[in-house]
């Protein structure tokens, strides 16, 4: 079977679960053949680990290595867009994006429209989609389990001290990361807009706890959907001294839910109505999974699903339109905090500070 041959662009953080997936767990349907990273002490370090090649430029490295299928973009979140677009007008190569897509909806549209003209598809990392406990869940939204949809809340309590922010300049920045909604929670809040639908408007309020950085560590967030549910995003990096939550809870007129664990990935709470107690505890049983950071398993079957999509040519589970689903909430966000006010989506960005400069 042809093997989809992918290239890393940024070797920080996130690399190696990109590059462990790709060797390892993909190995019979996926090849990673070179790494690329500016600084060139990273790209080195990541390209040795692994047995690729690695260069401090991703032109030289596209053009020592055409044959690669996919480029996953792994720079700091404010480059996506960048790098995105350059690569697929010189390239023509697909794209795997991590979270988020971009910082600003006028670079997602940009990217969306670069890959369209280009004929090369464009994908969005949202890997907690895949949890074993979400993916069940979002069968019974699907199937109409819930009935009328009451309520959903996603809490994100991490801790992220401030040598993490240190690590690198571009931490915390508006420019070019945002803060614990941009970057930590934006799976968080992906999930409440996969789960409860289109929403409406927003009022949100945010501040700076504990870390020295631009934008804010604490923040909490009331979404109205079109449905009626309200939703609440609870998010913050300042939990000490460790990691605590990642969880998701929706609520219906026939059931309730609720997934707890640091990567949202353990079903703690199954009661519907309709269902006996054996049923109930066979799904809570059968649907815990047990990861060892908040990355979780995720990444194994999205970048399957991306091998899957190209190699049979049918559509990806987050594709750029979707991935921008999620952006356009986290910008109204930032608008509510900024002005203090509800903010009503579909709405054109005037005080959100997100990605400028």
């Amino acid at each position: 079977m042809k093997k989809i041959k992918f290239a890393l662009v940024g070797c920080g953080r996130i690399s190696r679960k990109h590059a462990e997936t790709l060797t390892t767990h993909l190995k019979d349907k996926a090849e990673l053949i070179a790494v690329s990273d500016p600084q060139g002490d990273r790209a080195e370090k990541v390209g040795k680990e692994y047995g690729v090649p690695y260069y401090k430029s991703y032109d030289d490295m596209l053009f020592e290595h055409p044959e690669v299928d996919v480029v996953n973009i792994l720079s700091e979140s404010g480059n996506h867009a960048k790098h995105t677009i350059d690569i697929v007008r010189k390239y023509k190569k697909h794209i795997v994006t991590e979270k988020p897509m971009a910082l600003t909806l006028e670079d997602a549209d940009n990217m969306i429209k670069a890959c369209d003209e280009s004929g090369v598809k464009l994908f969005v990392v949202k890997q907690n989609r895949y949890n074993l406990p979400v993916m069940k869940l979002r069968k019974a939204l699907v199937n109409g389990d819930f009935g009328k949809l009451v309520m959903g809340t996603v809490r994100v309590r991490w801790c992220r001290p401030q040598r993490y922010y240190d690590q690198d300049e571009w931490r915390g920045t508006w420019a070019m990361d945002g803060g614990v909604f941009t970057n930590q929670a934006s799976h968080h809040v992906d999930l409440l807009e996969w789960m409860l639908g289109e929403p409406v408007s927003v009022f949100a309020k945010s501040r700076t706890a504990l870390a020295d950085i631009e934008t804010e560590d604490t923040g909490v967030a009331v979404i109205t959907f079109k449905n009626g549910a309200i939703g609440v995003v609870e998010a913050t990096t300042a939990t000490r001294p460790k990691d605590l939550e990642g969880s998701l809870s929706i609520l219906g007129e026939k059931g309730s839910v609720v997934i707890e664990g640091f990567a949202v990935n353990k079903m703690k709470t199954w009661n519907f109505e309709n269902q006996s107690e054996e049923e109930q505890k066979e799904i809570l049983t059968n649907n815990n999974e047990n990861p060892n950071n908040v990355y979780g398993f995720g990444h194994i079957r999205y970048l399957d699903n991306v091998c899957d999509s190209l190699l049979h040519n049918t559509k990806a589970l987050v594709d750029g339109l979707e991935g921008r689903k999620s952006l356009e909430l986290i910008n109204a966000i930032y608008e509510s905090i900024e002005t203090g006010k509800e903010v009503f989506l579909r709405f054109q960005p005037k005080k959100c500070k997100l990605g400028r400069k």
